[in-house]
């Protein structure tokens, strides 16, 4: 396992003592989170429910094992106006004393679908060791989030016991990667348990595997089903082909006004942010991303602007005949899940509107499309002047060895820009454990081990140094 080029070496009293705490329960540390792996706790509504359950007791045990909270539970809230319940959360709180500052500390314990097994190297749900890292769905998104926190507060207490001032509260969800559908009411529900004056959330990334970054933008979505049907039926194609529109030639259609030549979006209404961006190579994007020799680049712009502060749109999924099953036909309808990325400075709501405003003038031949389905989350810039995200830079510094980075992000925590709304005055500290080669999503997720290690260092000392000045 990697260390920090010169953080550990340097770190004296105190400091030194919570490192060797950090290092020395690594080993239990990623047996806990390997346990944590093995439970398929996939939130989308198709798979079995029992085993986010499962997963939220597991977690809750953890919290109530380090000793520290005056209450855990697990809770549920209501999916906005309806009676249907969002999957299960753990919730734990400490009190702060003698006025010091309450943190909170967030990470979710669902995963994605796994996917085809075939696309795996390792099964999906069996955490494997290889070389630095542990490769599992979830081991890197979002359960090494939930373990970092639990092993930062075992090893603050290893070092300075449980009687220290700093109010702790834990909120570990249950269908982030379902859309947070309950988290609203969720946040209505136990506002006061929830209040804090910083909030780390453990979802995020790195700049690589030996530079820590802070997240500092992120940005929104829209997601729509979007269906065209131009017949009542299928037909024939030979006999009726040519002069009748069929549903995939009207989407591929439609589709296509969605883009630019050069790949970037051609819809009217999306903006884009001005902001600088760090070096950023294209030998690094093909690195990362796995993009084939050859294959250019899409969009304008410096890369990472392309990808932190402009829009973009990916279809997602495609309802049509496969190709195995294809028949002579004129197929009568067709559907697509369109995921659109908003930039920073846009709300979804009017980004929504530009995005169904374009559909609407951009269906041909008179087909009427359908969008129904739509979820939205809105973008996020994090205002980094506080004291506390300072704390928090200066303990990723002492940690990795190396100052960190303000990362932006191309992805979206919808769910951000409600704990903003919920709680104006804290200060937000979006971290995580994840390099650029994680594949958070994707098949062969991993976590690197030395990134995992180095999170959990900086997560303490900051817990530390915010509960009591070292003596």
């Amino acid at each position: 396992m990697s260390e920090s080029p010169s953080a550990t070496p340097s770190l004296t009293g105190r400091d030194a003592a919570l490192a060797d705490s950090v290092r020395l329960g690594l080993p239990s540390t990623i047996a806990d989170l390997s346990n944590l792996v093995r439970i398929p706790s996939v939130s989308w509504a198709a798979f079995d429910p029992a085993h986010v359950a499962r997963s939220a007791e597991a977690v809750a045990a953890l919290a109530e094992a380090t000793g520290v909270f005056d209450s855990v539970r697990i809770a549920r809230a209501t999916i906005g106006d309806t009676d249907e319940l969002g999957q299960p959360a753990v919730l734990a709180r400490r009190q702060a004393r003698n006025g010091a500052p309450t943190i909170l500390l967030y990470a979710h314990h669902d995963v994605q679908p796994p996917g085809k097994d075939e696309d795996w190297d390792t099964e999906p749900f069996e955490p494997t060791v290889r070389g630095e890292r542990l490769y599992g769905r979830g081991a890197a998104d979002d359960k090494a989030g939930v373990m970092a926190h639990i092993a930062s507060i075992r090893a603050l207490t290893d070092v300075i016991g449980t009687d220290f001032d700093l109010g702790i509260a834990l909120f570990i969800e249950g269908e982030e990667e379902f859309g947070s559908r309950s988290f609203e009411t969720f946040l209505s529900d136990n506002a006061d348990e929830l209040r804090a004056d910083a909030i780390v959330v453990a979802d995020s990334g790195n700049w690589d595997d030996v530079t820590p970054a802070l997240t500092v933008s992120l940005r929104g979505n829209v997601t729509f089903r979007l269906t065209v049907r131009p017949l009542e039926h299928a037909s024939h194609s030979g006999m009726f082909g040519g002069a009748v529109p069929d549903a995939m030639l009207v989407m591929i259609r439609l589709l296509s006004s969605l883009w630019n030549e050069d790949g970037s979006v051609a819809v009217s209404g999306l903006t884009s942010h001005e902001g600088e961006t760090p070096e950023y190579s294209e030998e690094q994007l093909r690195s990362e991303t796995g993009l084939v020799e050859g294959v250019d680049p899409i969009g304008s712009g410096s890369l990472l602007s392309r990808i932190w502060w402009q829009p973009s749109i990916t279809v997602t999924g495609i309802d049509a005949p496969s190709v195995a099953n294809a028949s002579n036909t004129l197929i009568p309808e067709v559907s697509v899940r369109l995921s659109a990325r908003i930039a920073p400075g846009q709300s979804a709501s009017d980004a929504a509107d530009a995005l169904v405003a374009h559909v609407r003038a951009n269906t041909p031949f008179g087909v009427v499309a359908t969008i129904d389905d739509i979820d939205t989350g809105n973008p996020f810039l994090v205002n980094t002047s506080g004291p506390i995200v300072e704390a928090t830079k200066r303990s990723m510094a002492d940690a990795w060895g190396v100052e960190p980075v303000d990362l932006g992000v191309g992805g979206s925590i919808p769910f951000i820009a409600s704990l903003v709304e919920s709680f104006p005055d804290a200060e937000i500290l979006v971290t995580g454990v994840e390099d650029p080669h994680s594949r958070a999503h994707s098949p062969n997720e991993s976590l690197h081990l030395g990134v995992f290690h180095r999170a959990v260092l900086a997560e303490t000392l900051l817990l530390a140094r915010l509960s009591s000045p070292e003596r």
